[in-house]
């Protein structure tokens, strides 16, 4: 019985630290990245990067969203921010925070399609998902994902990049 109870701690131990006997992650002798720990007055907000429509304020809390690796962001959006069909090269999740979030799939913006997400709501958008959103009320939302991370419109014309002339 003991013998039982000693080679399924040993059997634990291999899962846990892996066969190479390398230590986990944060543990002594690697170099683990420093915890991040933000309240929401101490998140900095900027203006949103010019790939989305003007008005909305990003704050990063973690990672570079156009670099590779995991980020998290938020962003802020008045009340009636739309922001045209569009998809990510990415997943992407989102979880309101604050206000309503209404959420449309496809490659025509549809009001009367969209879901509205309230505060704690989640929703994740594979990579490649055409979809369209909009604030109801000053929304904040949380999206995290794995970069590079970026936004392309559906229809061209709809990208704030674009110089419309």
């Amino acid at each position: 019985m003991r013998r039982s109870i000693a080679a399924a701690l040993a059997l634990s131990a291999l899962f846990v630290f892996g066969v190479s006997g390398q230590q986990p992650r944060g543990t002594s002798g690697t170099t683990a990245p420093p915890h991040i720990m933000i309240t929401p007055d101490e998140a900095a907000w900027g203006a949103a990067p010019p790939g989305l429509p003007a008005g909305a304020e990003v704050a990063v809390l973690e990672g570079d969203p156009s670099a590779s690796g995991p980020f998290t962001m938020r962003a802020k959006f008045p009340d009636g921010y739309t922001i045209p069909p569009h998809f990510h090269p990415a997943d992407e999740h989102v979880t309101v925070l604050q206000g309503t979030f209404l959420m449309g799939m496809g490659d025509t913006f549809s009001e009367p399609s969209m879901k509205a997400l309230s505060v704690s709501s989640f929703a994740v958008m594979p990579k490649g998902t055409h979809h369209f959103a909009q604030a109801k009320g000053d929304t904040v939302v949380q999206i995290h994902g794995i970069g590079p991370w970026a936004i392309s419109y559906v229809n061209p014309s709809d990208d704030p990049r674009t110089v419309k002339k």
